[in-house]
Parts: structure tokens; C-alpha cells; sequence
């Protein structure tokens, strides 16, 4: 099997289209993207149709059986797309996949579609056998830390220049949105015809179409970034997302770090970390707020959460967004006394 990210699958197309792609990630964009570059290039070597079907428990498989088989002389070349469940294929979808893979032939492009791919999925079957002549194409959105390496590749493809601070100005304004972020690269290139993009240039011509979740937000405080988590916790407010899943979000992630802390006095923090099932791309995050939080700094933000909570039972219609905020200034290494905190929940 063949790995690519997204950017590298218009080389890959040129040099030659293969029987099955495996097309994988939580970014619509780049899905939808690498959906429609394979559908191009097919179409220009006789795929000349294309069905696409949603996996379900009334998914009509003879259908796509017979769709399969019909080679003939007089017959369409023809591109299934098939789109997986979002939790994943089950063992009935697995077993018709399967099925399917033993059928496939020169004049059908199958194109799989799905979630991210896990380590069980590339094992199974299946994925084993549709994987042998595929290419499996990774759709995962970047962090924020390859987020402007990103632009910077996608500005050159559009042949502008983007200096440093523009850049930056693009992802903080348009992290989480890769179409919108593409679009205002587009934008920005027609507006600006010698293709330099400036940071004036640019501020000038942005809108915030940020799009950020609660996890981005977590990942902040983790990481001790006040400017950063209050970026998020705004953005998140005038979208109107519920504060009180925030609240739940924040409460399980303080818990794991208060059992974390309280048991590393008597066993290696690697263990720990093994022990509670986190993942390893969390555990420098993890890790930075364990050695930057004192274990009373911890009490206390849970205390304002359970204060949190009290408040809404008594008047849900009572906004913690305030308690939230206080609580990134706590969590981010701003120390409050603890009569703030008191007062700020009454």
C-alpha cells in the first residue's frame, strides 16, 4: 500500500492511477479534495461513471455486486465511491468488503472512503486485501504546529508568497476551516495579482472564519497559553456552544491530572500514562501541565468547577462563562487567591 498526504496525490496521479484508493481523516476539505482530483483524472482515462453509496445496515450490497461485475466489452468504466460509517466499518460491512475485494477488476476504480484509520482497520482483512494495489491517503487536519508549513505549500501551488506574519495571521484566523482557509488564499491571490502577500495585504482582506472545538481549547490549557485558550473560549461563546459541555469536557481532563499527580509520588509517570490509556501525541501536553500545576493550583480548579456546576443547578439559565474564563487564568499559571475564587462563583 501506498501512503500519501494530500499534497502529494496530484504527483501520484500523474505518474499513474491505481484500482483502489483509501481515503481517510476527520478533514472534510482534504477529503472531499482528494475525492475530486482521483474523480478528475479518472474521468480524463474512460471512468466515465460514478456511483457513490453510504455504508449502512440497509446498504443494498447486490446492487453494488452487480455494479462490480459488469465488464463487457460495451460497458462503462465506472467509480465506486464508498463512504464507511463514521465509528468505523462493522463486521457485517467488513464481511461484504471483503466480499467486494475479491471482485474488483481493470474497469472499476473503487474509491473507500472513512474516518481516521485504525490500527485494527489496517489489520483487518478487508483494508489488507483492498490495500494491496491502493494508495491509502491521510486526511487527518494538520495540528497547529505543521498548520503554516501547510499554507506555505498550498500559497506556492497558487504561485503567491506569503511573508511570515501574513502567514500566521491566515492560520490564527482560519485554524480548524481549511476550506475556508484555501478560499481566502484564493481570494487574496485574485485581489493581489504580482502574488505578494503581505501582512497588510492580508489583515486587510481576512475574515475570522475560525473554527475551533472544545478539545482545541483543552489542548491550550494543557499547554499553559492564556492568550491562546481565551482566543478559543471567545470564538467558542459567539458560536453560542454550550458552556456546560465545556464544563464536562475540562472536569474529566482535571481529574485524570489530579489521579496522575497524586500517584506519581509512587510510580513512573510512564506507567501512569500506560496505565490510563493516553495517548502518546497527549502525553507531552500531559506532561507540560503536571510540571507547571502544583497540586493545590489543581484542587482549586476543580473546586470552581463544582461551584460552576452548583450555580446552573440552581439557574441554568446563568451564564459560567465568566467561570470559565478564570479558570484558563488558573489553569494557564496565573494564580489566584483563593477568595477570588470564591467570589467569582457566588
Amino acid at each position: 500500500m501506498i501512503r500519501l498526504y494530500p499534497e502529494q496525490l496530484t504527483s501520484q496521479l500523474a505518474d499513474k492511477l491505481q484500482a483502489c484508493y483509501l481515503i481517510f481523516g476527520n478533514d472534510p476539505f482534504l477529503a472531499q479534495e482528494s475525492v475530486d482530483k482521483i474523480c478528475q483524472v479518472a474521468k480524463q482515462q474512460g471512468f466515465t461513471e460514478r456511483y457513490s453509496y453510504s455504508l449502512d445496515t440497509s446498504t443494498d450490497w447486490d446492487t453494488i455486486y452487480r455494479l462490480s461485475q459488469s465488464l463487457s466489452l460495451f460497458a462503462s468504466r465506472q467509480i465506486l465511491i464508498l463512504i464507511l460509517p463514521e465509528s468505523g466499518p462493522t463486521a457485517v460491512i467488513a464481511e461484504k468488503l471483503l466480499k467486494l475485494a475479491e471482485i474488483l477488476h481493470s474497469d472499476l476504480l473503487l474509491l473507500l472512503r472513512g474516518g481516521k484509520l485504525t490500527k485494527a482497520q489496517e489489520n483487518s482483512a478487508w483494508c489488507k486485501k483492498i490495500a494491496q494495489d491502493g494508495v491509502y491517503i491521510n486526511c487527518l487536519t494538520p495540528e497547529q504546529s505543521r498548520l503554516t508549513q501547510w499554507v506555505t505549500q498550498r500559497a506556492k501551488a497558487m504561485s503567491v508568497t506569503l511573508d511570515k506574519q501574513a502567514n500566521q495571521l491566515l492560520c490564527y484566523s482560519y485554524e480548524g476551516n481549511l476550506l475556508a482557509l484555501n478560499q481566502a488564499l484564493e481570494r487574496l491571490s485574485l485581489l493581489y495579482p504580482d502574488g505578494n502577500l503581505t501582512l497588510p495585504r492580508v489583515k486587510e482582506a481576512v475574515n475570522n472564519a475560525v473554527h475551533f472545538t472544545p478539545y482545541h481549547w483543552v489542548d491550550a490549557l494543557l499547554a499553559g497559553k492564556i492568550k491562546r485558550s481565551w482566543h478559543i473560549l471567545q470564538q467558542l461563546q459567539r458560536e453560542d456552544y454550550e458552556a456546560v459541555i465545556l464544563l464536562r469536557i475540562i472536569q474529566r481532563e482535571l481529574i485524570l491530572l489530579l489521579t496522575l499527580k497524586q500517584q506519581s509520588n509512587a510510580k513512573d509517570l510512564r506507567k501512569l500514562f500506560d496505565q490510563h490509556r493516553i495517548w502518546q501525541a497527549r502525553r507531552p501536553l500531559i506532561n507540560a501541565a503536571l510540571q507547571r500545576l502544583p497540586l493545590r493550583e489543581l484542587q482549586h480548579a476543580i473546586q470552581l468547577i463544582t461551584q460552576a456546576e452548583l450555580h446552573l443547578k440552581q439557574d441554568y439559565g446563568h451564564s459560567i462563562w465568566p467561570k470559565l474564563e478564570t479558570l484558563s487564568m488558573l489553569l494557564c499559571g496565573k494564580s489566584l487567591p483563593e477568595s477570588f475564587i470564591n467570589d467569582s462563583t457566588n
